[in-house]
């Protein structure tokens, strides 16, 4: 019986359960395989890194407010959040990496810097 490589499909000589012709095909395969999952997960943390680089570029000093429009005009994505600190008064700040905010009303948000973070 004939066997032929996953990736390239030439025919394949050697031993019985050989899959691939070599280490480029065995790669690419699995490349292909997991690129949907990659792609996603790249997605996912390219929107992170902007929500980041917005409240960095809002926010030099570690804390300040600002108006939840300008945050939207800039490209902030209120759906993405690495995680959330909950305060002993209830209150939830949601971060992306070290940089997080609190909404203080409809308008307005507190943007944080979480030190402790950077030094675990």
């Amino acid at each position: 019986m004939n066997r032929y490589c996953l990736a390239c499909k030439i025919q394949l000589i050697g031993r019985s359960d050989k899959k691939f012709c070599n280490d480029a095909c065995r790669s690419f395969y699995n490349n292909q395989l997991n690129a949907s999952a990659l792609n996603y997960i790249r997605q996912i943390n390219s929107i992170l890194k902007k929500n980041r680089s917005i409240m960095i570029s809002l926010n030099p000093n570690g804390k300040t407010k600002v108006s939840k429009d300008d945050l939207i005009k800039l490209g902030f994505d209120f759906k993405y959040f690495t995680h959330t600190l909950k305060t002993s008064k209830g209150s939830s700040y949601l971060f992306c990496y070290e940089y997080g905010y609190l909404l203080i009303n409809q308008e307005e948000i507190l943007l944080v810097k979480n030190e402790s973070l950077l030094n675990p």
